[in-house]
């Protein structure tokens, strides 16, 4: 494979490019907005100011990476010659399925369509098109250049042959695929969401504050990140998602999102994506924080 079209220009969509880029592949990044895929390339370039300001690369090697990056707003151009597509649009899954149907009627018979759902069934999402057995998960974790996992899930009809492709892949980008089947939430998010879910629920129940519940887990389990800082990283919409997902899957109550977690959501309190979640993100707090720094 050299030609990777990764769809959406968001958090994971620009990681996705990213990695593959920086890899050698050519790369057309994919959204229909024009100034998602401005913030996406100025994500991009900044991330790997990073790595060349910790020289882990040069600055050869950021313009390379870059230069292998093609930002379109046209699905059919950008899919046109794919050796693999990437979806990484919104968790939802109608809107998953809208895209799976237009990959498949306008990417080339040989395309593998790869979906970075963290949920969603691989099944479900294949069923839209004519190709199910060149269709498969391929989880990447926040943020991408970073993370080293790569959960691969194959569907009901994926072959042997398109998921060891996919795998032996992975490991070029230098990450750790691990295989998984198709059960909803998969591997990572079925253990993690329903811890996140808990914490909100200790919150919510009055059991312990914000700070207390994330300190026990950090210092207590280890854990870098507390649960609920991680549920803003993530993002309250999406573990929202993923959880109604996991209940609806398995019709379970144990999964049903905590009436908390709902009414944040529908407040408009998302994490950090919005400025505020469990913790405030907003310019103010960033102030006080930096004040707070010069002062110790």
């Amino acid at each position: 494979m050299k030609n990777i079209t990764v769809i959406g220009a968001g958090t994971m969509g620009n990681g996705i490019a990213h990695v593959f880029a920086q890899t050698g592949f050519t790369v057309n990044l994919v959204d229909i907005s024009e100034a998602a895929l401005e913030r996406g390339i100025a994500t991009i370039s900044k991330n790997l100011d990073r790595m060349v300001a910790k020289e882990k690369i040069s600055q050869e090697d950021k313009e390379a990476t870059l230069g292998n990056i093609t930002s379109l707003t046209s699905v059919e151009e950008g899919v046109k010659d794919a050796d693999l597509v990437v979806e990484a649009a919104t968790e939802n899954v109608d809107l998953k399925l809208k895209i799976f149907k237009q990959l498949d009627e306008l990417a080339p018979e040989k395309t593998i369509l790869a979906t970075n759902t963290s949920s969603i069934s691989i099944t479900k999402i294949a069923s839209v098109t004519g190709r199910p057995e060149k269709v498969i998960g391929m989880h990447f974790m926040n943020p991408v250049p970073i993370m080293k996992l790569v959960e691969i899930i194959r569907g009901y009809s994926t072959t042997d042959e398109v998921t060891e492709s996919i795998m032996e892949l992975s490991k070029t980008l230098k990450k750790v695929p691990v295989e998984v089947n198709d059960y909803p939430g998969f591997i990572a998010n079925r253990i993690l969401m329903p811890m996140i879910n808990e914490a909100i629920y200790s919150l919510y129940e009055g059991v312990a504050g914000v700070y207390e519940i994330d300190t026990v887990m950090k210092l207590g389990m280890a854990h870098p990140m507390g649960p609920l800082q991680l549920a803003d990283f993530i993002g309250l919409d999406v573990c929202l998602s993923i959880l109604n997902v996991l209940h609806e899957g398995f019709g379970n109550p144990k999964y049903a999102p905590c009436p908390l977690l709902v009414n944040m959501v529908t407040a408009g309190k998302k994490g950090v994506k919005s400025g505020e979640g469990f913790y405030d993100y907003s310019e103010s707090r960033k102030a006080e924080k930096i004040s707070a720094q010069f002062l110790k």
